[in-house]
């Protein structure tokens, strides 16, 4: 029953703001579905010629007398007749249902005080709307300030324009009864507006507010429920609930609406128990009735010398309560073991002491290992700075760059260099030369280059002789 703006597309909720109340061509709170709308009527004559508009997204609702010729469906918008002026609200039901709903609601429907629907709302109509609806807002500010300003015991919880911005409405809650004539003068002088006041109670105003409750979902009474019923706290002892304020109550401040939905049922299951055994006689003391499980037929009990509770069946608390009349007292209450067959029973787990296992020296030597490691690494590691590209004939050099390093031979020395092989000339050096007198040769010297003999030329050949 939902419209096909209300959904998700692209991991984001579209919806119309409907507070939880749409349905299909309209986007209401406390919505009526129209069960009887597919439902051929043979004599459009007899046709229910009423219409329920709904004004200020479902807070409010009346009955109104289409005498136009045209026919509405439910989510037109239509201009209606209101006090001193025009209204413009929603259809939200339409046919036979309607005659329903005036039956429930105890409205005639001959009544001659029904007001008229005026025509559909055009444009200048829904524009008017929208800039009267859009001070209110600052009105709900501005006279709950004044409220405050004259010392009244009252809190204005909404303020309702009407479309053509000529009444408005306040609602309020009052624990007492309040005189608020010089309140209405000031209203009328301030908002330049003719001033109705309606006092409402805090369960109305959570309905008009509306919110989300501790079930995770919409209030009931901005969605769906109408009517009130009175709710105390022995519904929730009946249903074996805690008595917690708290707990209990809901943004109303009052006692949660809730709690007589499944009151029926707890009454009918408690039929089945004993009355009168809050109290038996065992050997050991006074057992005391703690509370009653319907969904097990057990009450559970509490001996005097301990805090254990015993879940006792109810054919057992009958019997003993046949023997206190006798004046027998049994030896104990015969408490069920309750014992779980459809889960498999869990293991506790043993207790280990990991004390001691893992210090903070040995996580010192792991962490020394690996440094020592990284620097092992590190100095067997070749030198990793680039070689420089070959120089062509002819080519500039810039600073830094007319030096030439020999050519190295050999494998490399693995091990640090020293300071005097860190930069060493790349040209040949005086103290390189070949020495004279039979020196010793240099190790720095750079090798001859041997060249190897041609594979194709032939190999020599020895004298003849």
């Amino acid at each position: 029953m939902g419209c096909s703006s209300c959904g998700t597309a692209g991991g984001k909720i579209l919806g119309c703001k409907s507070n939880g109340g749409c349905s299909s061509g309209s986007c209401n709170r406390m919505n009526a579905y129209d069960w009887l709308a597919n439902l051929p009527f043979a004599d459009p004559d007899t046709a229910c010629r009423i219409i329920e508009v709904s004004f200020n997204n479902g807070s409010r609702k009346d009955f109104y007398r289409n005498n136009t010729t045209h026919l509405f469906e439910k989510g037109d918008m239509v201009t209606v007749e209101g006090i001193a002026g025009f209204d413009v609200g929603t259809v939200s039901l339409t046919g036979e249902i309607v005659r329903l709903q005036m039956k429930k609601a105890g409205t005639d429907e001959n009544d001659q005080e029904i007001k008229k629907v005026l025509r559909r709302a055009g444009e200048k109509d829904l524009e008017i709307l929208k800039i009267n609806k859009a001070r209110e807002p600052e009105a709900i500010i501005r006279s709950r300030a004044i409220a405050k300003q004259l010392n009244l015991q009252m809190k204005i919880s909404e303020v309702e324009i009407q479309a053509d911005g000529k009444k408005a409405t306040f609602f309020y809650i009052a624990d007492d009864r309040v005189d608020f004539r010089e309140l209405i003068k000031v209203y009328a002088r301030e908002f330049k507006v003719k001033v109705e006041m309606r006092q409402i109670g805090a369960r109305q105003e959570a309905a008009k507010v509306g919110g989300v409750g501790s079930c995770g979902r919409e209030l009931c009474c901005s969605s769906w429920l109408t009517e009130f019923k009175s709710v105390n706290t022995t519904a929730a002892r009946y249903q074996n609930l805690s008595i917690n304020q708290s707990k209990l109550s809901g943004q109303c401040g009052r006692l949660k609406c809730c709690l007589n939905y499944e009151l029926d049922t707890y009454l009918d299951a408690l039929q089945h128990f004993p009355d009168h055994a809050d109290t038996l006689r065992v050997a050991k003391g006074n057992a005391t009735l703690i509370k009653k499980d319907i969904f097990k037929n057990l009450m559970w009990y509490i001996l005097p010398d301990s805090n254990k509770q015993y879940p006792v069946t109810i054919e057992r608390v009958r019997k003993i309560k046949q023997l206190n009349a006798q004046g027998v007292v049994p030896e104990e209450l015969e408490a069920v073991e309750l014992i779980s067959h459809n889960k498999p029973k869990e293991v506790e787990p043993e207790f280990v002491d990991v004390v001691g296992q893992i210090s903070l020296r040995t996580l010192e030597k792991n962490d020394k290992k690996k440094r020592q490691q990284q620097r092992q690494d590190q100095q067997r590691r070749p030198d990793n700075r680039r070689p420089e590209p070959p120089k062509r004939p002819g080519q500039p050099q810039g600073p830094g760059q007319g030096q030439q390093r020999p050519p190295q031979q050999g494998p490399r020395n693995e091990g640090p260099r020293r300071p005097d092989q860190a930069q060493a000339p790349r040209g040949p050096r005086p103290d390189q030369r070949k020495p004279q007198g039979g020196g010793a040769p240099n190790p720095n010297r750079p090798r001859p280059e041997i060249k190897k003999p041609d594979q194709k030329q032939n190999p020599p050949q020895g004298d003849a002789s």
